[in-house]
């Protein structure tokens, strides 16, 4: 099979989608991987280690889509990518379909096969493709939001731990899931005051019983919520639908209970948003001012910490990539169901059901595992 790789277009998107000993693996398996230059630098790999490792370095992305059997990415295909796509072509990346009815029109009818990170689910219904980023998101969360609630980044001035005599900031999770469980570890070192809210009991218990004494876990409920938002200097977003468009939990009126200059961090934005007011942002231009509320929405958090985030999510990606190598999709799907869950959208129909029903589409059930 041949394998592309193309740089990321994505605004402020510094991760690549395959490492070069990724390459070694794949060459030495048999396939064939084109990079195309420059596609490292973002997370210090130059076009040296990846020659070296066995990649042919292709000038454009016009060429890697134009020869790949399947395309390795991080982010969703863009518009200006969408006239290359080619029927019968894998593309393997995050594609969160269900915040894009444009991305998914056009990724139909390409009539590739979709296979997207973010629902490759394993035989223990973890996440295994979406939990570093995930880890990634989780932790900048906190480093974001400690510095936007500066003053001089339009904050309430707060600083996250306090001082002797001076309270710390109180800061509201909103799902306990490995984006919220990995803010809250983060923001208990600061010495913040914490709580976790999630609508999983089993969940609420185990972060009930490793978390430090400055994270509380209540249960999640529009009471609870609203009581938070008065309290909060700090509320991280974190609640996720695999496959499907996120809940809103925050309406624009909430908004009023929040202090003035308090921070929303919607690490959720990828998958629609959880606060009604939140709309992509980037790392260039991260965030804006509702209600005197500051919103921080970047779509590409991990983007930001190319060479962090690119180790952690090919390490995991690497194994599936190979297995759909070297069996080809069909047969991949067909031998490892975490890879049939993967598949989003294949040959002109959708075959994840959370998305068919995001949209109001058919969904073939044939391909979902």
């Amino acid at each position: 099979m041949i394998v592309g790789v193309p740089k990321e277009i994505k605004r402020d998107e510094y991760r690549v989608g395959i490492l070069p000993v990724g390459v070694e693996e794949m060459v030495r398996a048999g396939h064939q991987v084109l990079v195309e230059e420059g596609a490292g630098l973002g997370s210090g790999l130059n076009d040296q280690v990846y020659e070296k490792s066995g990649a042919e370095l292709v000038a454009t992305a016009t060429e890697i889509f134009g020869r790949a059997d399947m395309v390795l990415k991080v982010k969703e295909p863009l518009p200006s990518e969408w006239p290359l796509l080619r029927p019968k072509q894998i593309v393997f990346t995050y594609f969160h379909f269900a915040a894009d009815r444009r991305l998914t029109e056009a990724v139909l009818n390409s009539r590739v096969t979709a296979a997207a990170y973010e629902t490759l689910r394993d035989v223990q219904g973890r996440l295994p493709l979406l939990t570093p980023m995930s880890e990634v998101a989780g932790r900048m969360s906190i480093q974001e939001g400690a510095k936007y609630l500066e003053r001089p980044q339009m904050g309430r001035g707060i600083l996250l731990g306090g001082v002797p005599g001076v309270a710390p900031a109180h800061i509201t999770i909103l799902g306990g899931g490995v984006v919220g469980a990995n803010a809250a570890k983060v923001a208990a070192g600061f010495g913040a005051d914490i709580c976790v809210l999630d609508v999983n009991m089993e969940r609420l218990r185990y972060l009930d019983d490793i978390m430090p004494a400055n994270v509380d876990a209540l249960f999640s409920d529009r009471h609870i919520i609203r009581e938070q938002l008065q309290r909060a200097d700090l509320v991280i977003g974190a609640v996720l639908i695999p496959g499907a468009k996120t809940p809103r939990l925050i309406e624009r009126a909430d908004l009023a209970l929040m202090k003035p200059g308090s921070v929303i961090i919607d690490v959720a934005i990828d998958q629609g948003g959880c606060v009604e007011t939140s709309r992509p942002t980037t790392h260039s231009e991260p965030t804006f001012i509702v209600d005197e509320v500051l919103h921080y929405c970047v779509t590409n958090m991990p983007g930001a910490v190319g060479r962090t985030s690119t180790y952690a999510l090919c390490n995991v990606t690497l194994p599936w990539a190979l297995g759909i190598a070297n069996r080809g999709i069909e047969r991949a799907a067909r031998e490892l169901k975490p890879v049939a869950r993967a598949i989003n959208i294949m040959d002109g129909e959708v075959a994840n059901q959370a998305v068919a029903r995001t949209f109001g589409l058919p969904y073939n059930k044939r391909f979902e595992g």
